[in-house]
């Protein structure tokens, strides 16, 4: 409901009438007292502040607590005029008011549908601007270099926003277990996401970057849900038969790697073992399967195929089953309930989870660090290469409310930037990592960049964090989540711990935290294996639950740790990685 002080609402623009909303459909106006109906009432008292709906009822001679909120004396006046107490309440509220326009549901769904199309998401609306002028969120610099459309004509746009209502109807048919209403956009989706209008309103010159602005994309996105809802029902068969007409609809797709693996997983529970593994087997061969996807593939292939069905063992056999080094630490369990997350006492006596005990354990031998999971390299990401993500490149940025380029999540962000990562990544190897950050932190403190968050890490903790890691580790890492920042921007280990030595000698840690009911994803595997070819020391010890006496007494907690070892100079280069023999094994009691 909008405050308007006229009972013709209408548009002009240098003079002339260009829009009447209330011709259109689009709006109504409410000016005549005669002419509301309760509902009208309803609404329009909600407009008045709490001293206005005070006043009418002081007016009409009724108590008025202090204490009452705005929605009791809004109930009050309502009963009021429904038992014809209060007959002039209309003409009452008008006068405060003035004529008043209600936006019709249609006029609402434009305005979505111009939010959409100018912010591209539909996280942001024109909030963005107040926010802005306000000073609240600043965004980061850039040119917006427009050469391509996103859509090819009306009607793109239009098959893009049935998609989206779709997509919206199936989302509030799951939450309300609407299981017939589920089936039909599933039905709806499947059926457009091969169909030749969709495809002909996907213009093939269309950056891939764009596609995801599609009909056919959003449509897929709804199939996924509706495969989700038919295995969470048991009904493989009919979620087969979509992960395959996803998988031939859409060849060139990130995605492409978890259908595979639903498709070889449903396979299996439907006793088509032979099939299950094949589909495991050409996965393989697929460049768009990665990361933990890519890690569960392999692994099922190494659990399938065994003798009969294959003789042979895999290439990948040796790299998939690689230890990694395990450390275990003690604590005095609060539950060993399964399915909850375990809870312990720390040192202090204090309850704290499994990441905290593991800190404090690493604090006792001269550890500083932080449980942040992906936030802390995201962030490092962030700072190092924000050049990089900003940088002037056609089409990727189309507003001035961005805080990453349209294309950081495939593999076009590395394949058009190539030359220009490539000479920033050596100068990270070559020790110019803190300096360089350093530099993006006083330039662009503050500012909104995807993945760097400026609260939770201090600039020190940041310097800290890189000089330990080193150059060589950290253009490695920085070189990976270019090329693929969808597959590796989570699942990072739980911990980045650091310490130093004197002479500017340091080193770092990565700690993957689990406790004693809590198993590695594949996600959080892959980065492991990264990791190790990255140049980072593992280390692993993994243990069971261990009990001794009665009323709790001790339990083991094992988690798996990734350290790196390095001997850097003032100059920030490093000297070849020393591996110093020890016993890798913690029993602490933490009384």
């Amino acid at each position: 409901m909008l405050y308007v002080f006229s009972s013709k609402f209408q548009i002009k623009v240098d003079g002339r009438l260009v829009f009447r909303p209330a011709e259109t459909g689009y709006a109504s106006c409410f000016g005549i007292p005669n002419e509301l109906c309760d509902d009208d009432i309803k609404e329009i008292l909600d407009l008045l502040t709490v001293s206005e709906l005070r006043e009418i009822l002081c007016m009409l001679k009724q108590n008025c607590h202090r204490a009452m909120r705005k929605q009791d004396l809004i109930a009050s006046l309502i009963s009021l005029y429904k038992e014809e107490l209060c007959p002039l309440l209309p003409c009452m509220v008008l006068d405060r008011t003035g004529a008043c326009v209600r936006i019709s549901l249609k006029a609402e769904s434009l305005i979505w549908c111009a939010e959409r199309l100018f912010f591209l998401n539909g996280e942001q609306d024109l909030s963005a601007f107040l926010l802005v002028d306000l000073g609240i969120v600043k965004y980061p610099n850039y040119k917006c270099i427009i050469s391509q459309q996103i859509f090819s004509g009306r009607d793109g746009l239009l098959a893009y926003e049935e998609a989206i209502e779709v997509a919206q109807i199936i989302d509030e048919a799951l939450d309300g277990s609407n299981i017939e209403l589920v089936i039909k956009c599933i039905d709806i989706a499947d059926s457009r996401i091969s169909s030749e209008s969709t495809q002909s309103l996907t213009s093939e010159s269309m950056a891939p970057f764009l596609s995801c602005f599609s009909a056919k994309y959003v449509y897929s996105k709804v199939v996924l849900l509706g495969i989700s809802f038919l295995e969470r029902e048991h009904r493989y068969s009919d979620a087969i038969y979509l992960l395959k007409r996803l998988l031939k609809c859409f060849t060139c797709d990130g995605r492409r790697g978890y259908w595979t693996l639903r498709l070889s997983i449903d396979l299996e529970h439907m006793g088509y073992l032979n099939e299950s593994l094949s589909v495991a087997e050409n996965g393989l061969l697929d460049r768009w399967v990665r990361a933990g996807s890519r890690v569960a593939l392999q692994r099922r292939v190494l659990r399938l195929g065994k003798p009969p069905r294959r003789w042979k063992t895999p290439s990948f056999a040796e790299s998939v089953r690689r230890k990694i080094m395990e450390v275990h630490v003690q604590g005095r369990p609060l539950n060993s309930v399964i399915g909850m997350k375990s809870r312990f006492y720390g040192e202090d006596g204090e309850q704290c989870g499994v990441e905290k005990l593991a800190l404090q354990h690493y604090a006792a031998e001269g550890w500083q660090g932080v449980h942040t999971e992906s936030g802390i390299w995201l962030t490092i990401f962030g700072l190092l290469m924000w050049d990089i993500i900003f940088s002037d490149i056609p089409n990727v940025f189309r507003t001035r409310f961005q805080t990453a380029p349209l294309d950081l999540e495939t593999d076009s962000f590395y394949l058009v930037r190539k030359s220009h990562i490539e000479s920033h990544l050596q100068s990270i190897h070559d020790g110019m990592a803190e300096e360089i950050l350093i530099t993006s932190w006083e330039l662009h403190e503050g500012t909104a960049c995807r993945g760097v968050n400026w609260d939770r890490h201090s600039l020190s903790e940041l310097r800290a964090a890189v000089t330990c890691i080193g150059g060589p580790c950290l253009a490695s890492f920085c070189r990976h989540l270019a090329q693929d920042y969808r597959s590796w921007s989570s699942g990072m280990p739980d911990l980045l711990l650091w310490r130093f030595h004197g002479n500017y000698r340091g080193e770092a840690k990565l700690v993957e935290v689990k406790g004693p009911r809590d198993r590695l994803s594949e996600q959080q595997r892959a980065w492991l294996l990264l990791l190790m070819d990255c140049g980072f020391n593992a280390e692993a010890d993994i243990d069971r639950e261990n009990r001794k006496g009665a009323g709790g007494g001790a339990l083991s907690l094992p988690f798996f740790a990734f350290q790196t070892l390095q001997i850097i100079t003032t100059s920030f280069q490093s000297f070849p990685f020393h591996h110093k023999p020890s016993v890798f094994r913690y029993n602490y009691m933490f009384q």
